[in-house]
């Protein structure tokens, strides 16, 4: 496994650890404190995961034509460290959804170079397993963070005081970036003229990549923003300090699962393990929408994290395989903006789903969009495989 993996990973891990830190209270936060509705709180996710997207199409692109990913990937993550210190002193919506407007530009300046570079220096023997590593450590912050967040609120009680200590991992993440990634002058493509956005470039792009951003659309339509699993938690009569327990359950379990269903999608093809992925989100979706009760919730939570390690290290994965080395940034970025655009809508749906008839209806139509997603893939990966499909 190549060290620029590994060093990758331990970044993730490390900023997830800051963001999930705000992540996990922010739903209850925004509910509680500020007074947001379900509609408002699906907006600011679903934008601030939009806005991520696009910048990833302009920074894969970019990366692809100066031929640097690393510095791409440092000022993405400097962004997201510049932001932690808004949260606590936020008072209004709007405030918030600024500060992950920001936050997630960064996110979508660093994430495009960032993968492409895995996929640049890793052999393609190992490259489910590579995105699978780098998928586990970014999870294992994921639920580091919420632990940390569970012991913060038992010793201060107090959501803004816990969202102050989020600077502290990502500025570690940013040092990381600075003194620890090296990025091999033999894996960075060459400086290109042209800018990689053009008419002539993309249509470079096979037509197995554009099965797969189809694919991971749909896939973005059946999943939307976990904060919604947070607030059927808390409708359900979780304590506000044991809220963040619900990313500590879904993130363990992806970060068990990531890395394996990597090395497996290596040994018997994507397409099988994502199939795999898609019955288990149906299956969390319809627990969540009817079977009542915190046990319930943690049942379909702990689904979620299943579903998430058997697919989302394997979309990366593909969009590597079916893109041409020169314009893997690009790739990424075009992948991303699809994506993003897609969770918008699922954000903003399930949202008004929650607000206009109850959770139970957000849920049923997860779990349509799932079975539809599951067809769609059945069908167009089958029928047109793309390598290790």
């Amino acid at each position: 496994m190549p060290s620029t993996v590994l060093t990758l990973g331990l970044v993730s891990l490390l900023m997830d650890i800051s963001s999930e830190l705000v992540h996990a209270l922010l739903p209850v936060f925004l509910a509680s404190v500020v007074g947001a509705s379900t509609v408002t709180i699906g907006l600011i996710e679903g934008v601030a995961e939009a806005t991520a997207a696009i910048t990833k199409v302009f920074s894969g692109a970019l990366s692809d034509r100066i031929g640097n990913r690393k510095l791409l990937i440092g000022i993405g993550y400097g962004l997201a460290a510049l932001t932690k210190p808004v949260f606590p002193l936020a008072s209004t919506s709007g405030q918030i959804l600024a500060a992950r407007f920001i936050d997630r530009i960064g996110k979508g300046i660093r994430e495009a170079p960032r993968d492409a570079l895995i996929a640049d220096v890793t052999p393609e023997g190992i490259r489910g397993a590579s995105y699978g590593l780098r998928q586990s450590l970014d999870t294992i912050g994921a639920f580091a963070g919420p632990l940390l967040a569970v012991a913060l609120m038992a010793l201060y009680d107090d959501i803004r005081a816990v969202f102050w200590w989020s600077a502290l991992p990502a500025v570690l993440a940013v040092l990381l970036i600075l003194f620890g990634v090296h990025e091999p002058r033999t894996s960075a493509p060459e400086p290109r003229r042209n800018w990689p956005i053009h008419a002539r470039e993309l249509r470079r792009l096979p037509r197995a990549y554009w099965i797969v951003v189809a694919i991971g659309a749909v896939f973005a339509l059946a999943r939307f923003s976990e904060a919604f699993l947070v607030l059927k938690a808390q409708a359900d009569g979780l304590a506000l300090s044991l809220i963040p327990l619900v990313y500590v359950l879904m993130n363990l379990i992806y970060a068990g699962v990531a890395m394996p269903a990597g090395i497996l999608s290596d040994r018997i093809g994507r397409s099988n393990v994502l199939t795999c992925g898609l019955v288990v989100l149906t299956a969390a979706d319809l627990t969540l929408a009817f079977v009542p009760g915190l046990v319930g919730t943690a049942i379909g939570v702990a689904l979620w994290g299943l579903y998430l390690g058997l697919s989302q290290g394997l979309l990366s994965a593909l969009v590597a395989d079916t893109a041409p080395p020169e314009l893997r940034g690009t790739g990424f970025g075009l992948f991303n903006l699809v994506t993003g655009g897609a969770l918008l809508i699922a954000s903003l749906l399930a949202g008004w789903l929650w607000h206009a008839h109850g959770s139970q209806a957000t849920f049923m139509a997860g779990a349509g969009f799932s079975l539809a997603t599951l067809v769609l893939m059945m069908t167009a990966l089958r029928t047109r495989p793309a390598p290790n499909a």
